[in-house]
């Protein structure tokens, strides 16, 4: 059976986030896989910066640190890559452009090996650019009204925007808009700051609301906050 997923406001490999990854993690094995592939046009130190904010999270997880450094498509269809995610029990796709990460990954060999580890009961997660990413539809925050493009589709009928709060104090009505525009069937998530969405990858349309503040859906009339604790069906 997949195993869980969680998508992520922000704070992967942060303390603040510890308790979120410890529960993904338990009852599976200590093998904690890490692609910082959505940074893999940002240069050595920002990957590097992410192998270390993972390896740190990782031991004090008490579990092992794997780093894929799958950073672009020829390095994502290397077999030996591929092979490092086998017997994970988190997956976790890190910050940077999810656009980049999408078409990263996407129909690839390493794609491949985290969809089938996640299906033989693996945790996924995937934090700001990664929990956009993990989503049917990814919208360009930084550019309103522009149509969506396809993420990776592990889970169906949302687009998703992180940092919600962040994003919300400087966009105005931005999200009511974009939610008005959306196809039928399809659901814009705002995920804040230090919060997650998490699912028992069951039913991808039943999660629970885990983190510091609180996860918005909105549809055509308009946006309701989840605070922690809440329970969501898409």
């Amino acid at each position: 059976m997949p195993g869980p997923v969680a998508l992520v406001g922000s704070g992967e490999y942060l303390p603040v986030m510890a308790g979120v990854e410890a529960a993904l993690l338990k009852g599976r094995p200590p093998r904690y896989v890490q692609l910082p592939t959505a940074a893999g046009r940002e240069g050595a130190e920002s990957v590097g910066r992410w192998v270390r904010l993972g390896t740190d999270q990782a031991r004090r997880l008490g579990v092992e640190a794997v780093p894929v450094p799958a950073l672009d498509r020829a390095a994502a269809e290397d077999p030996a890559l591929a092979g490092l995610i086998e017997g994970a029990g988190l997956v976790y796709l890190s910050g940077g452009s999810p656009a980049y990460l999408a078409e990263t990954l996407r129909d690839t060999t390493v794609w491949a090996a985290v969809v089938s580890a996640w299906r033989a009961g693996a945790a996924l997660a995937g934090c700001s650019a990664g929990a956009m990413a993990l989503a049917e539809w990814m919208a360009d925050i930084r550019a309103p009204g522009s149509p969506p493009h396809p993420g990776l589709g592990v889970v169906p009928g949302v687009l998703v925007i992180p940092h919600f709060d962040r994003f919300r104090r400087w966009s105005g009505s931005a999200p009511e808009d974009a939610a008005a525009r959306l196809p039928d069937g399809l659901v814009l998530v705002g995920i804040d700051e230090e919060t997650a969405m998490v699912s028992d990858g069951l039913d991808l349309r039943r999660w629970v609301v885990e983190g510091r503040q609180a996860v918005w859906l909105f549809g055509p009339d308009g946006g309701r906050a989840h605070p922690a604790g809440a329970e969501i069906v898409l």
